[in-house]
């Protein structure tokens, strides 16, 4: 008995050490992050690039061919992001590349996306929010039940009382299957928040693989089918609701491409980048009137991409180097879901 106990005892020592001693090797090695802010500006038709310089502990702003400017020159060159501090130094230009602007207009049209792997790759409850899309008043509330999608159809729960509204899952449930949606949900997308300008509801994918936009409008449901080409198998989708309101949605398929879903007509217009995966890829999108800066980031990926607004083709493309911040050994947690579990590296 006491042989086996020691046994059990140094097996226990032995995983401990795999897991203690490689973190606390990282933690006393490891450096902060010197993660470079980049954006592509229209006025210079390049990257912009900001990074602090370690060794005079001063930021540095250059563009990709290495040209250096000034904090007050990159004002310029990046209107869209400034024009708080331009319109303060009676610097704002009248039009950017021919366009007349203002900066309320700069400002509407501005907007960040970011997903992360870890936004996907968690246990979900399968409860999800759809606010109220039209209810006359500036701010929105939150709604008063949650929904869930089963194989016999959408499912409302009053969360004060935890009861089944009978009724209205007989509406929205006749509705979705009116437009053709076939239960259960492979994926349900929404922004579960009332800190919006507005609601779109939510983006499903049918357990047929089919695109749908399901919102709610004066209690009645709103349900459309996104005609998507055969070529296109959505996979993943992210309501936007930013102030602008040119795109409805992103949708990812299953050959990893991103798409923009229009706002109102539901056009389908693909993102020029090459791929993006988003269980196992960090996407962070910096967006205003005339381009999109697109950052894809994993452990084996660094890369910059610039689209236009308008027709989101590729701009300029651009590769940095990725940092190896990863450590032999055992561990329980990733940055790419929040499973707890053992994992090698």
């Amino acid at each position: 008995m006491l042989r086996i106990s020691k046994i059990i005892l140094y097996a226990f020592v032995a995983v401990l050490l795999l897991w203690e001693l490689p973190w606390l090797y990282a933690f006393l090695s490891s450096k902060a992050a010197n993660r470079p802010t980049v954006i592509y500006s229209h006025v210079l038709r390049d990257f912009v690039i900001t990074r602090l310089d370690e060794l005079t502990g001063t930021m540095v702003r250059t563009d990709a061919a290495g040209h250096t400017y000034t904090r007050k020159q990159v004002d310029s060159l990046l209107p869209t992001v400034y024009f708080r501090q331009l319109a303060n130094d009676s610097r704002f230009p009248d039009s950017i590349a021919g366009c007349a602007v203002s900066p309320r207009m700069l400002q509407q049209n501005n907007f960040t996306f970011r997903s992360s792997p870890d936004n996907l790759n968690r246990p979900t409850l399968g409860l999800y929010y759809l606010f109220e899309s039209n209810s006359g008043r500036v701010e929105l509330e939150m709604p008063k039940d949650v929904f869930r999608i089963t194989r016999s159809g959408i499912e409302f729960v009053t969360a004060e009382t935890n009861t089944v509204d009978t009724e209205k899952n007989r509406r929205f449930t006749a509705k979705m299957r009116e437009k053709g949606f076939v239960f259960p949900a492979r994926f349900v997308a929404g922004n579960p928040t009332p800190r919006k300008d507005y609601d779109e509801g939510c983006m499903l994918i049918d357990s047929e693989g089919r695109l749908f936009h399901l919102k709610q409008i004066m209690g009645q449901p709103y349900v459309r089918l996104v005609q998507l080409p055969d070529s296109v198998e959505p996979q993943t989708a992210f309501v936007t609701e930013y102030p602008g309101r040119r795109t409805l949605a992103l949708i990812t398929d299953a050959r990893n491409l991103l798409y923009a879903i229009g706002s109102g007509n539901y056009s389908l217009t693909r993102v020029g980048i090459p791929s993006w995966n988003p269980h196992t890829e960090s996407l962070t999108i910096i967006g205003n009137l005339f381009d999109w800066t697109i950052h894809v980031f994993s452990e084996h990926r660094n890369d910059y991409y610039a689209v236009s607004a308008d027709n989101l083709e590729l701009l300029k493309t651009m590769a940095l180097p990725v940092e190896d911040q990863t450590y032999w050994g055992l561990h329980f947690k990733s940055s790419t879901d929040k499973y707890v579990m053992p994992r090698f590296n």
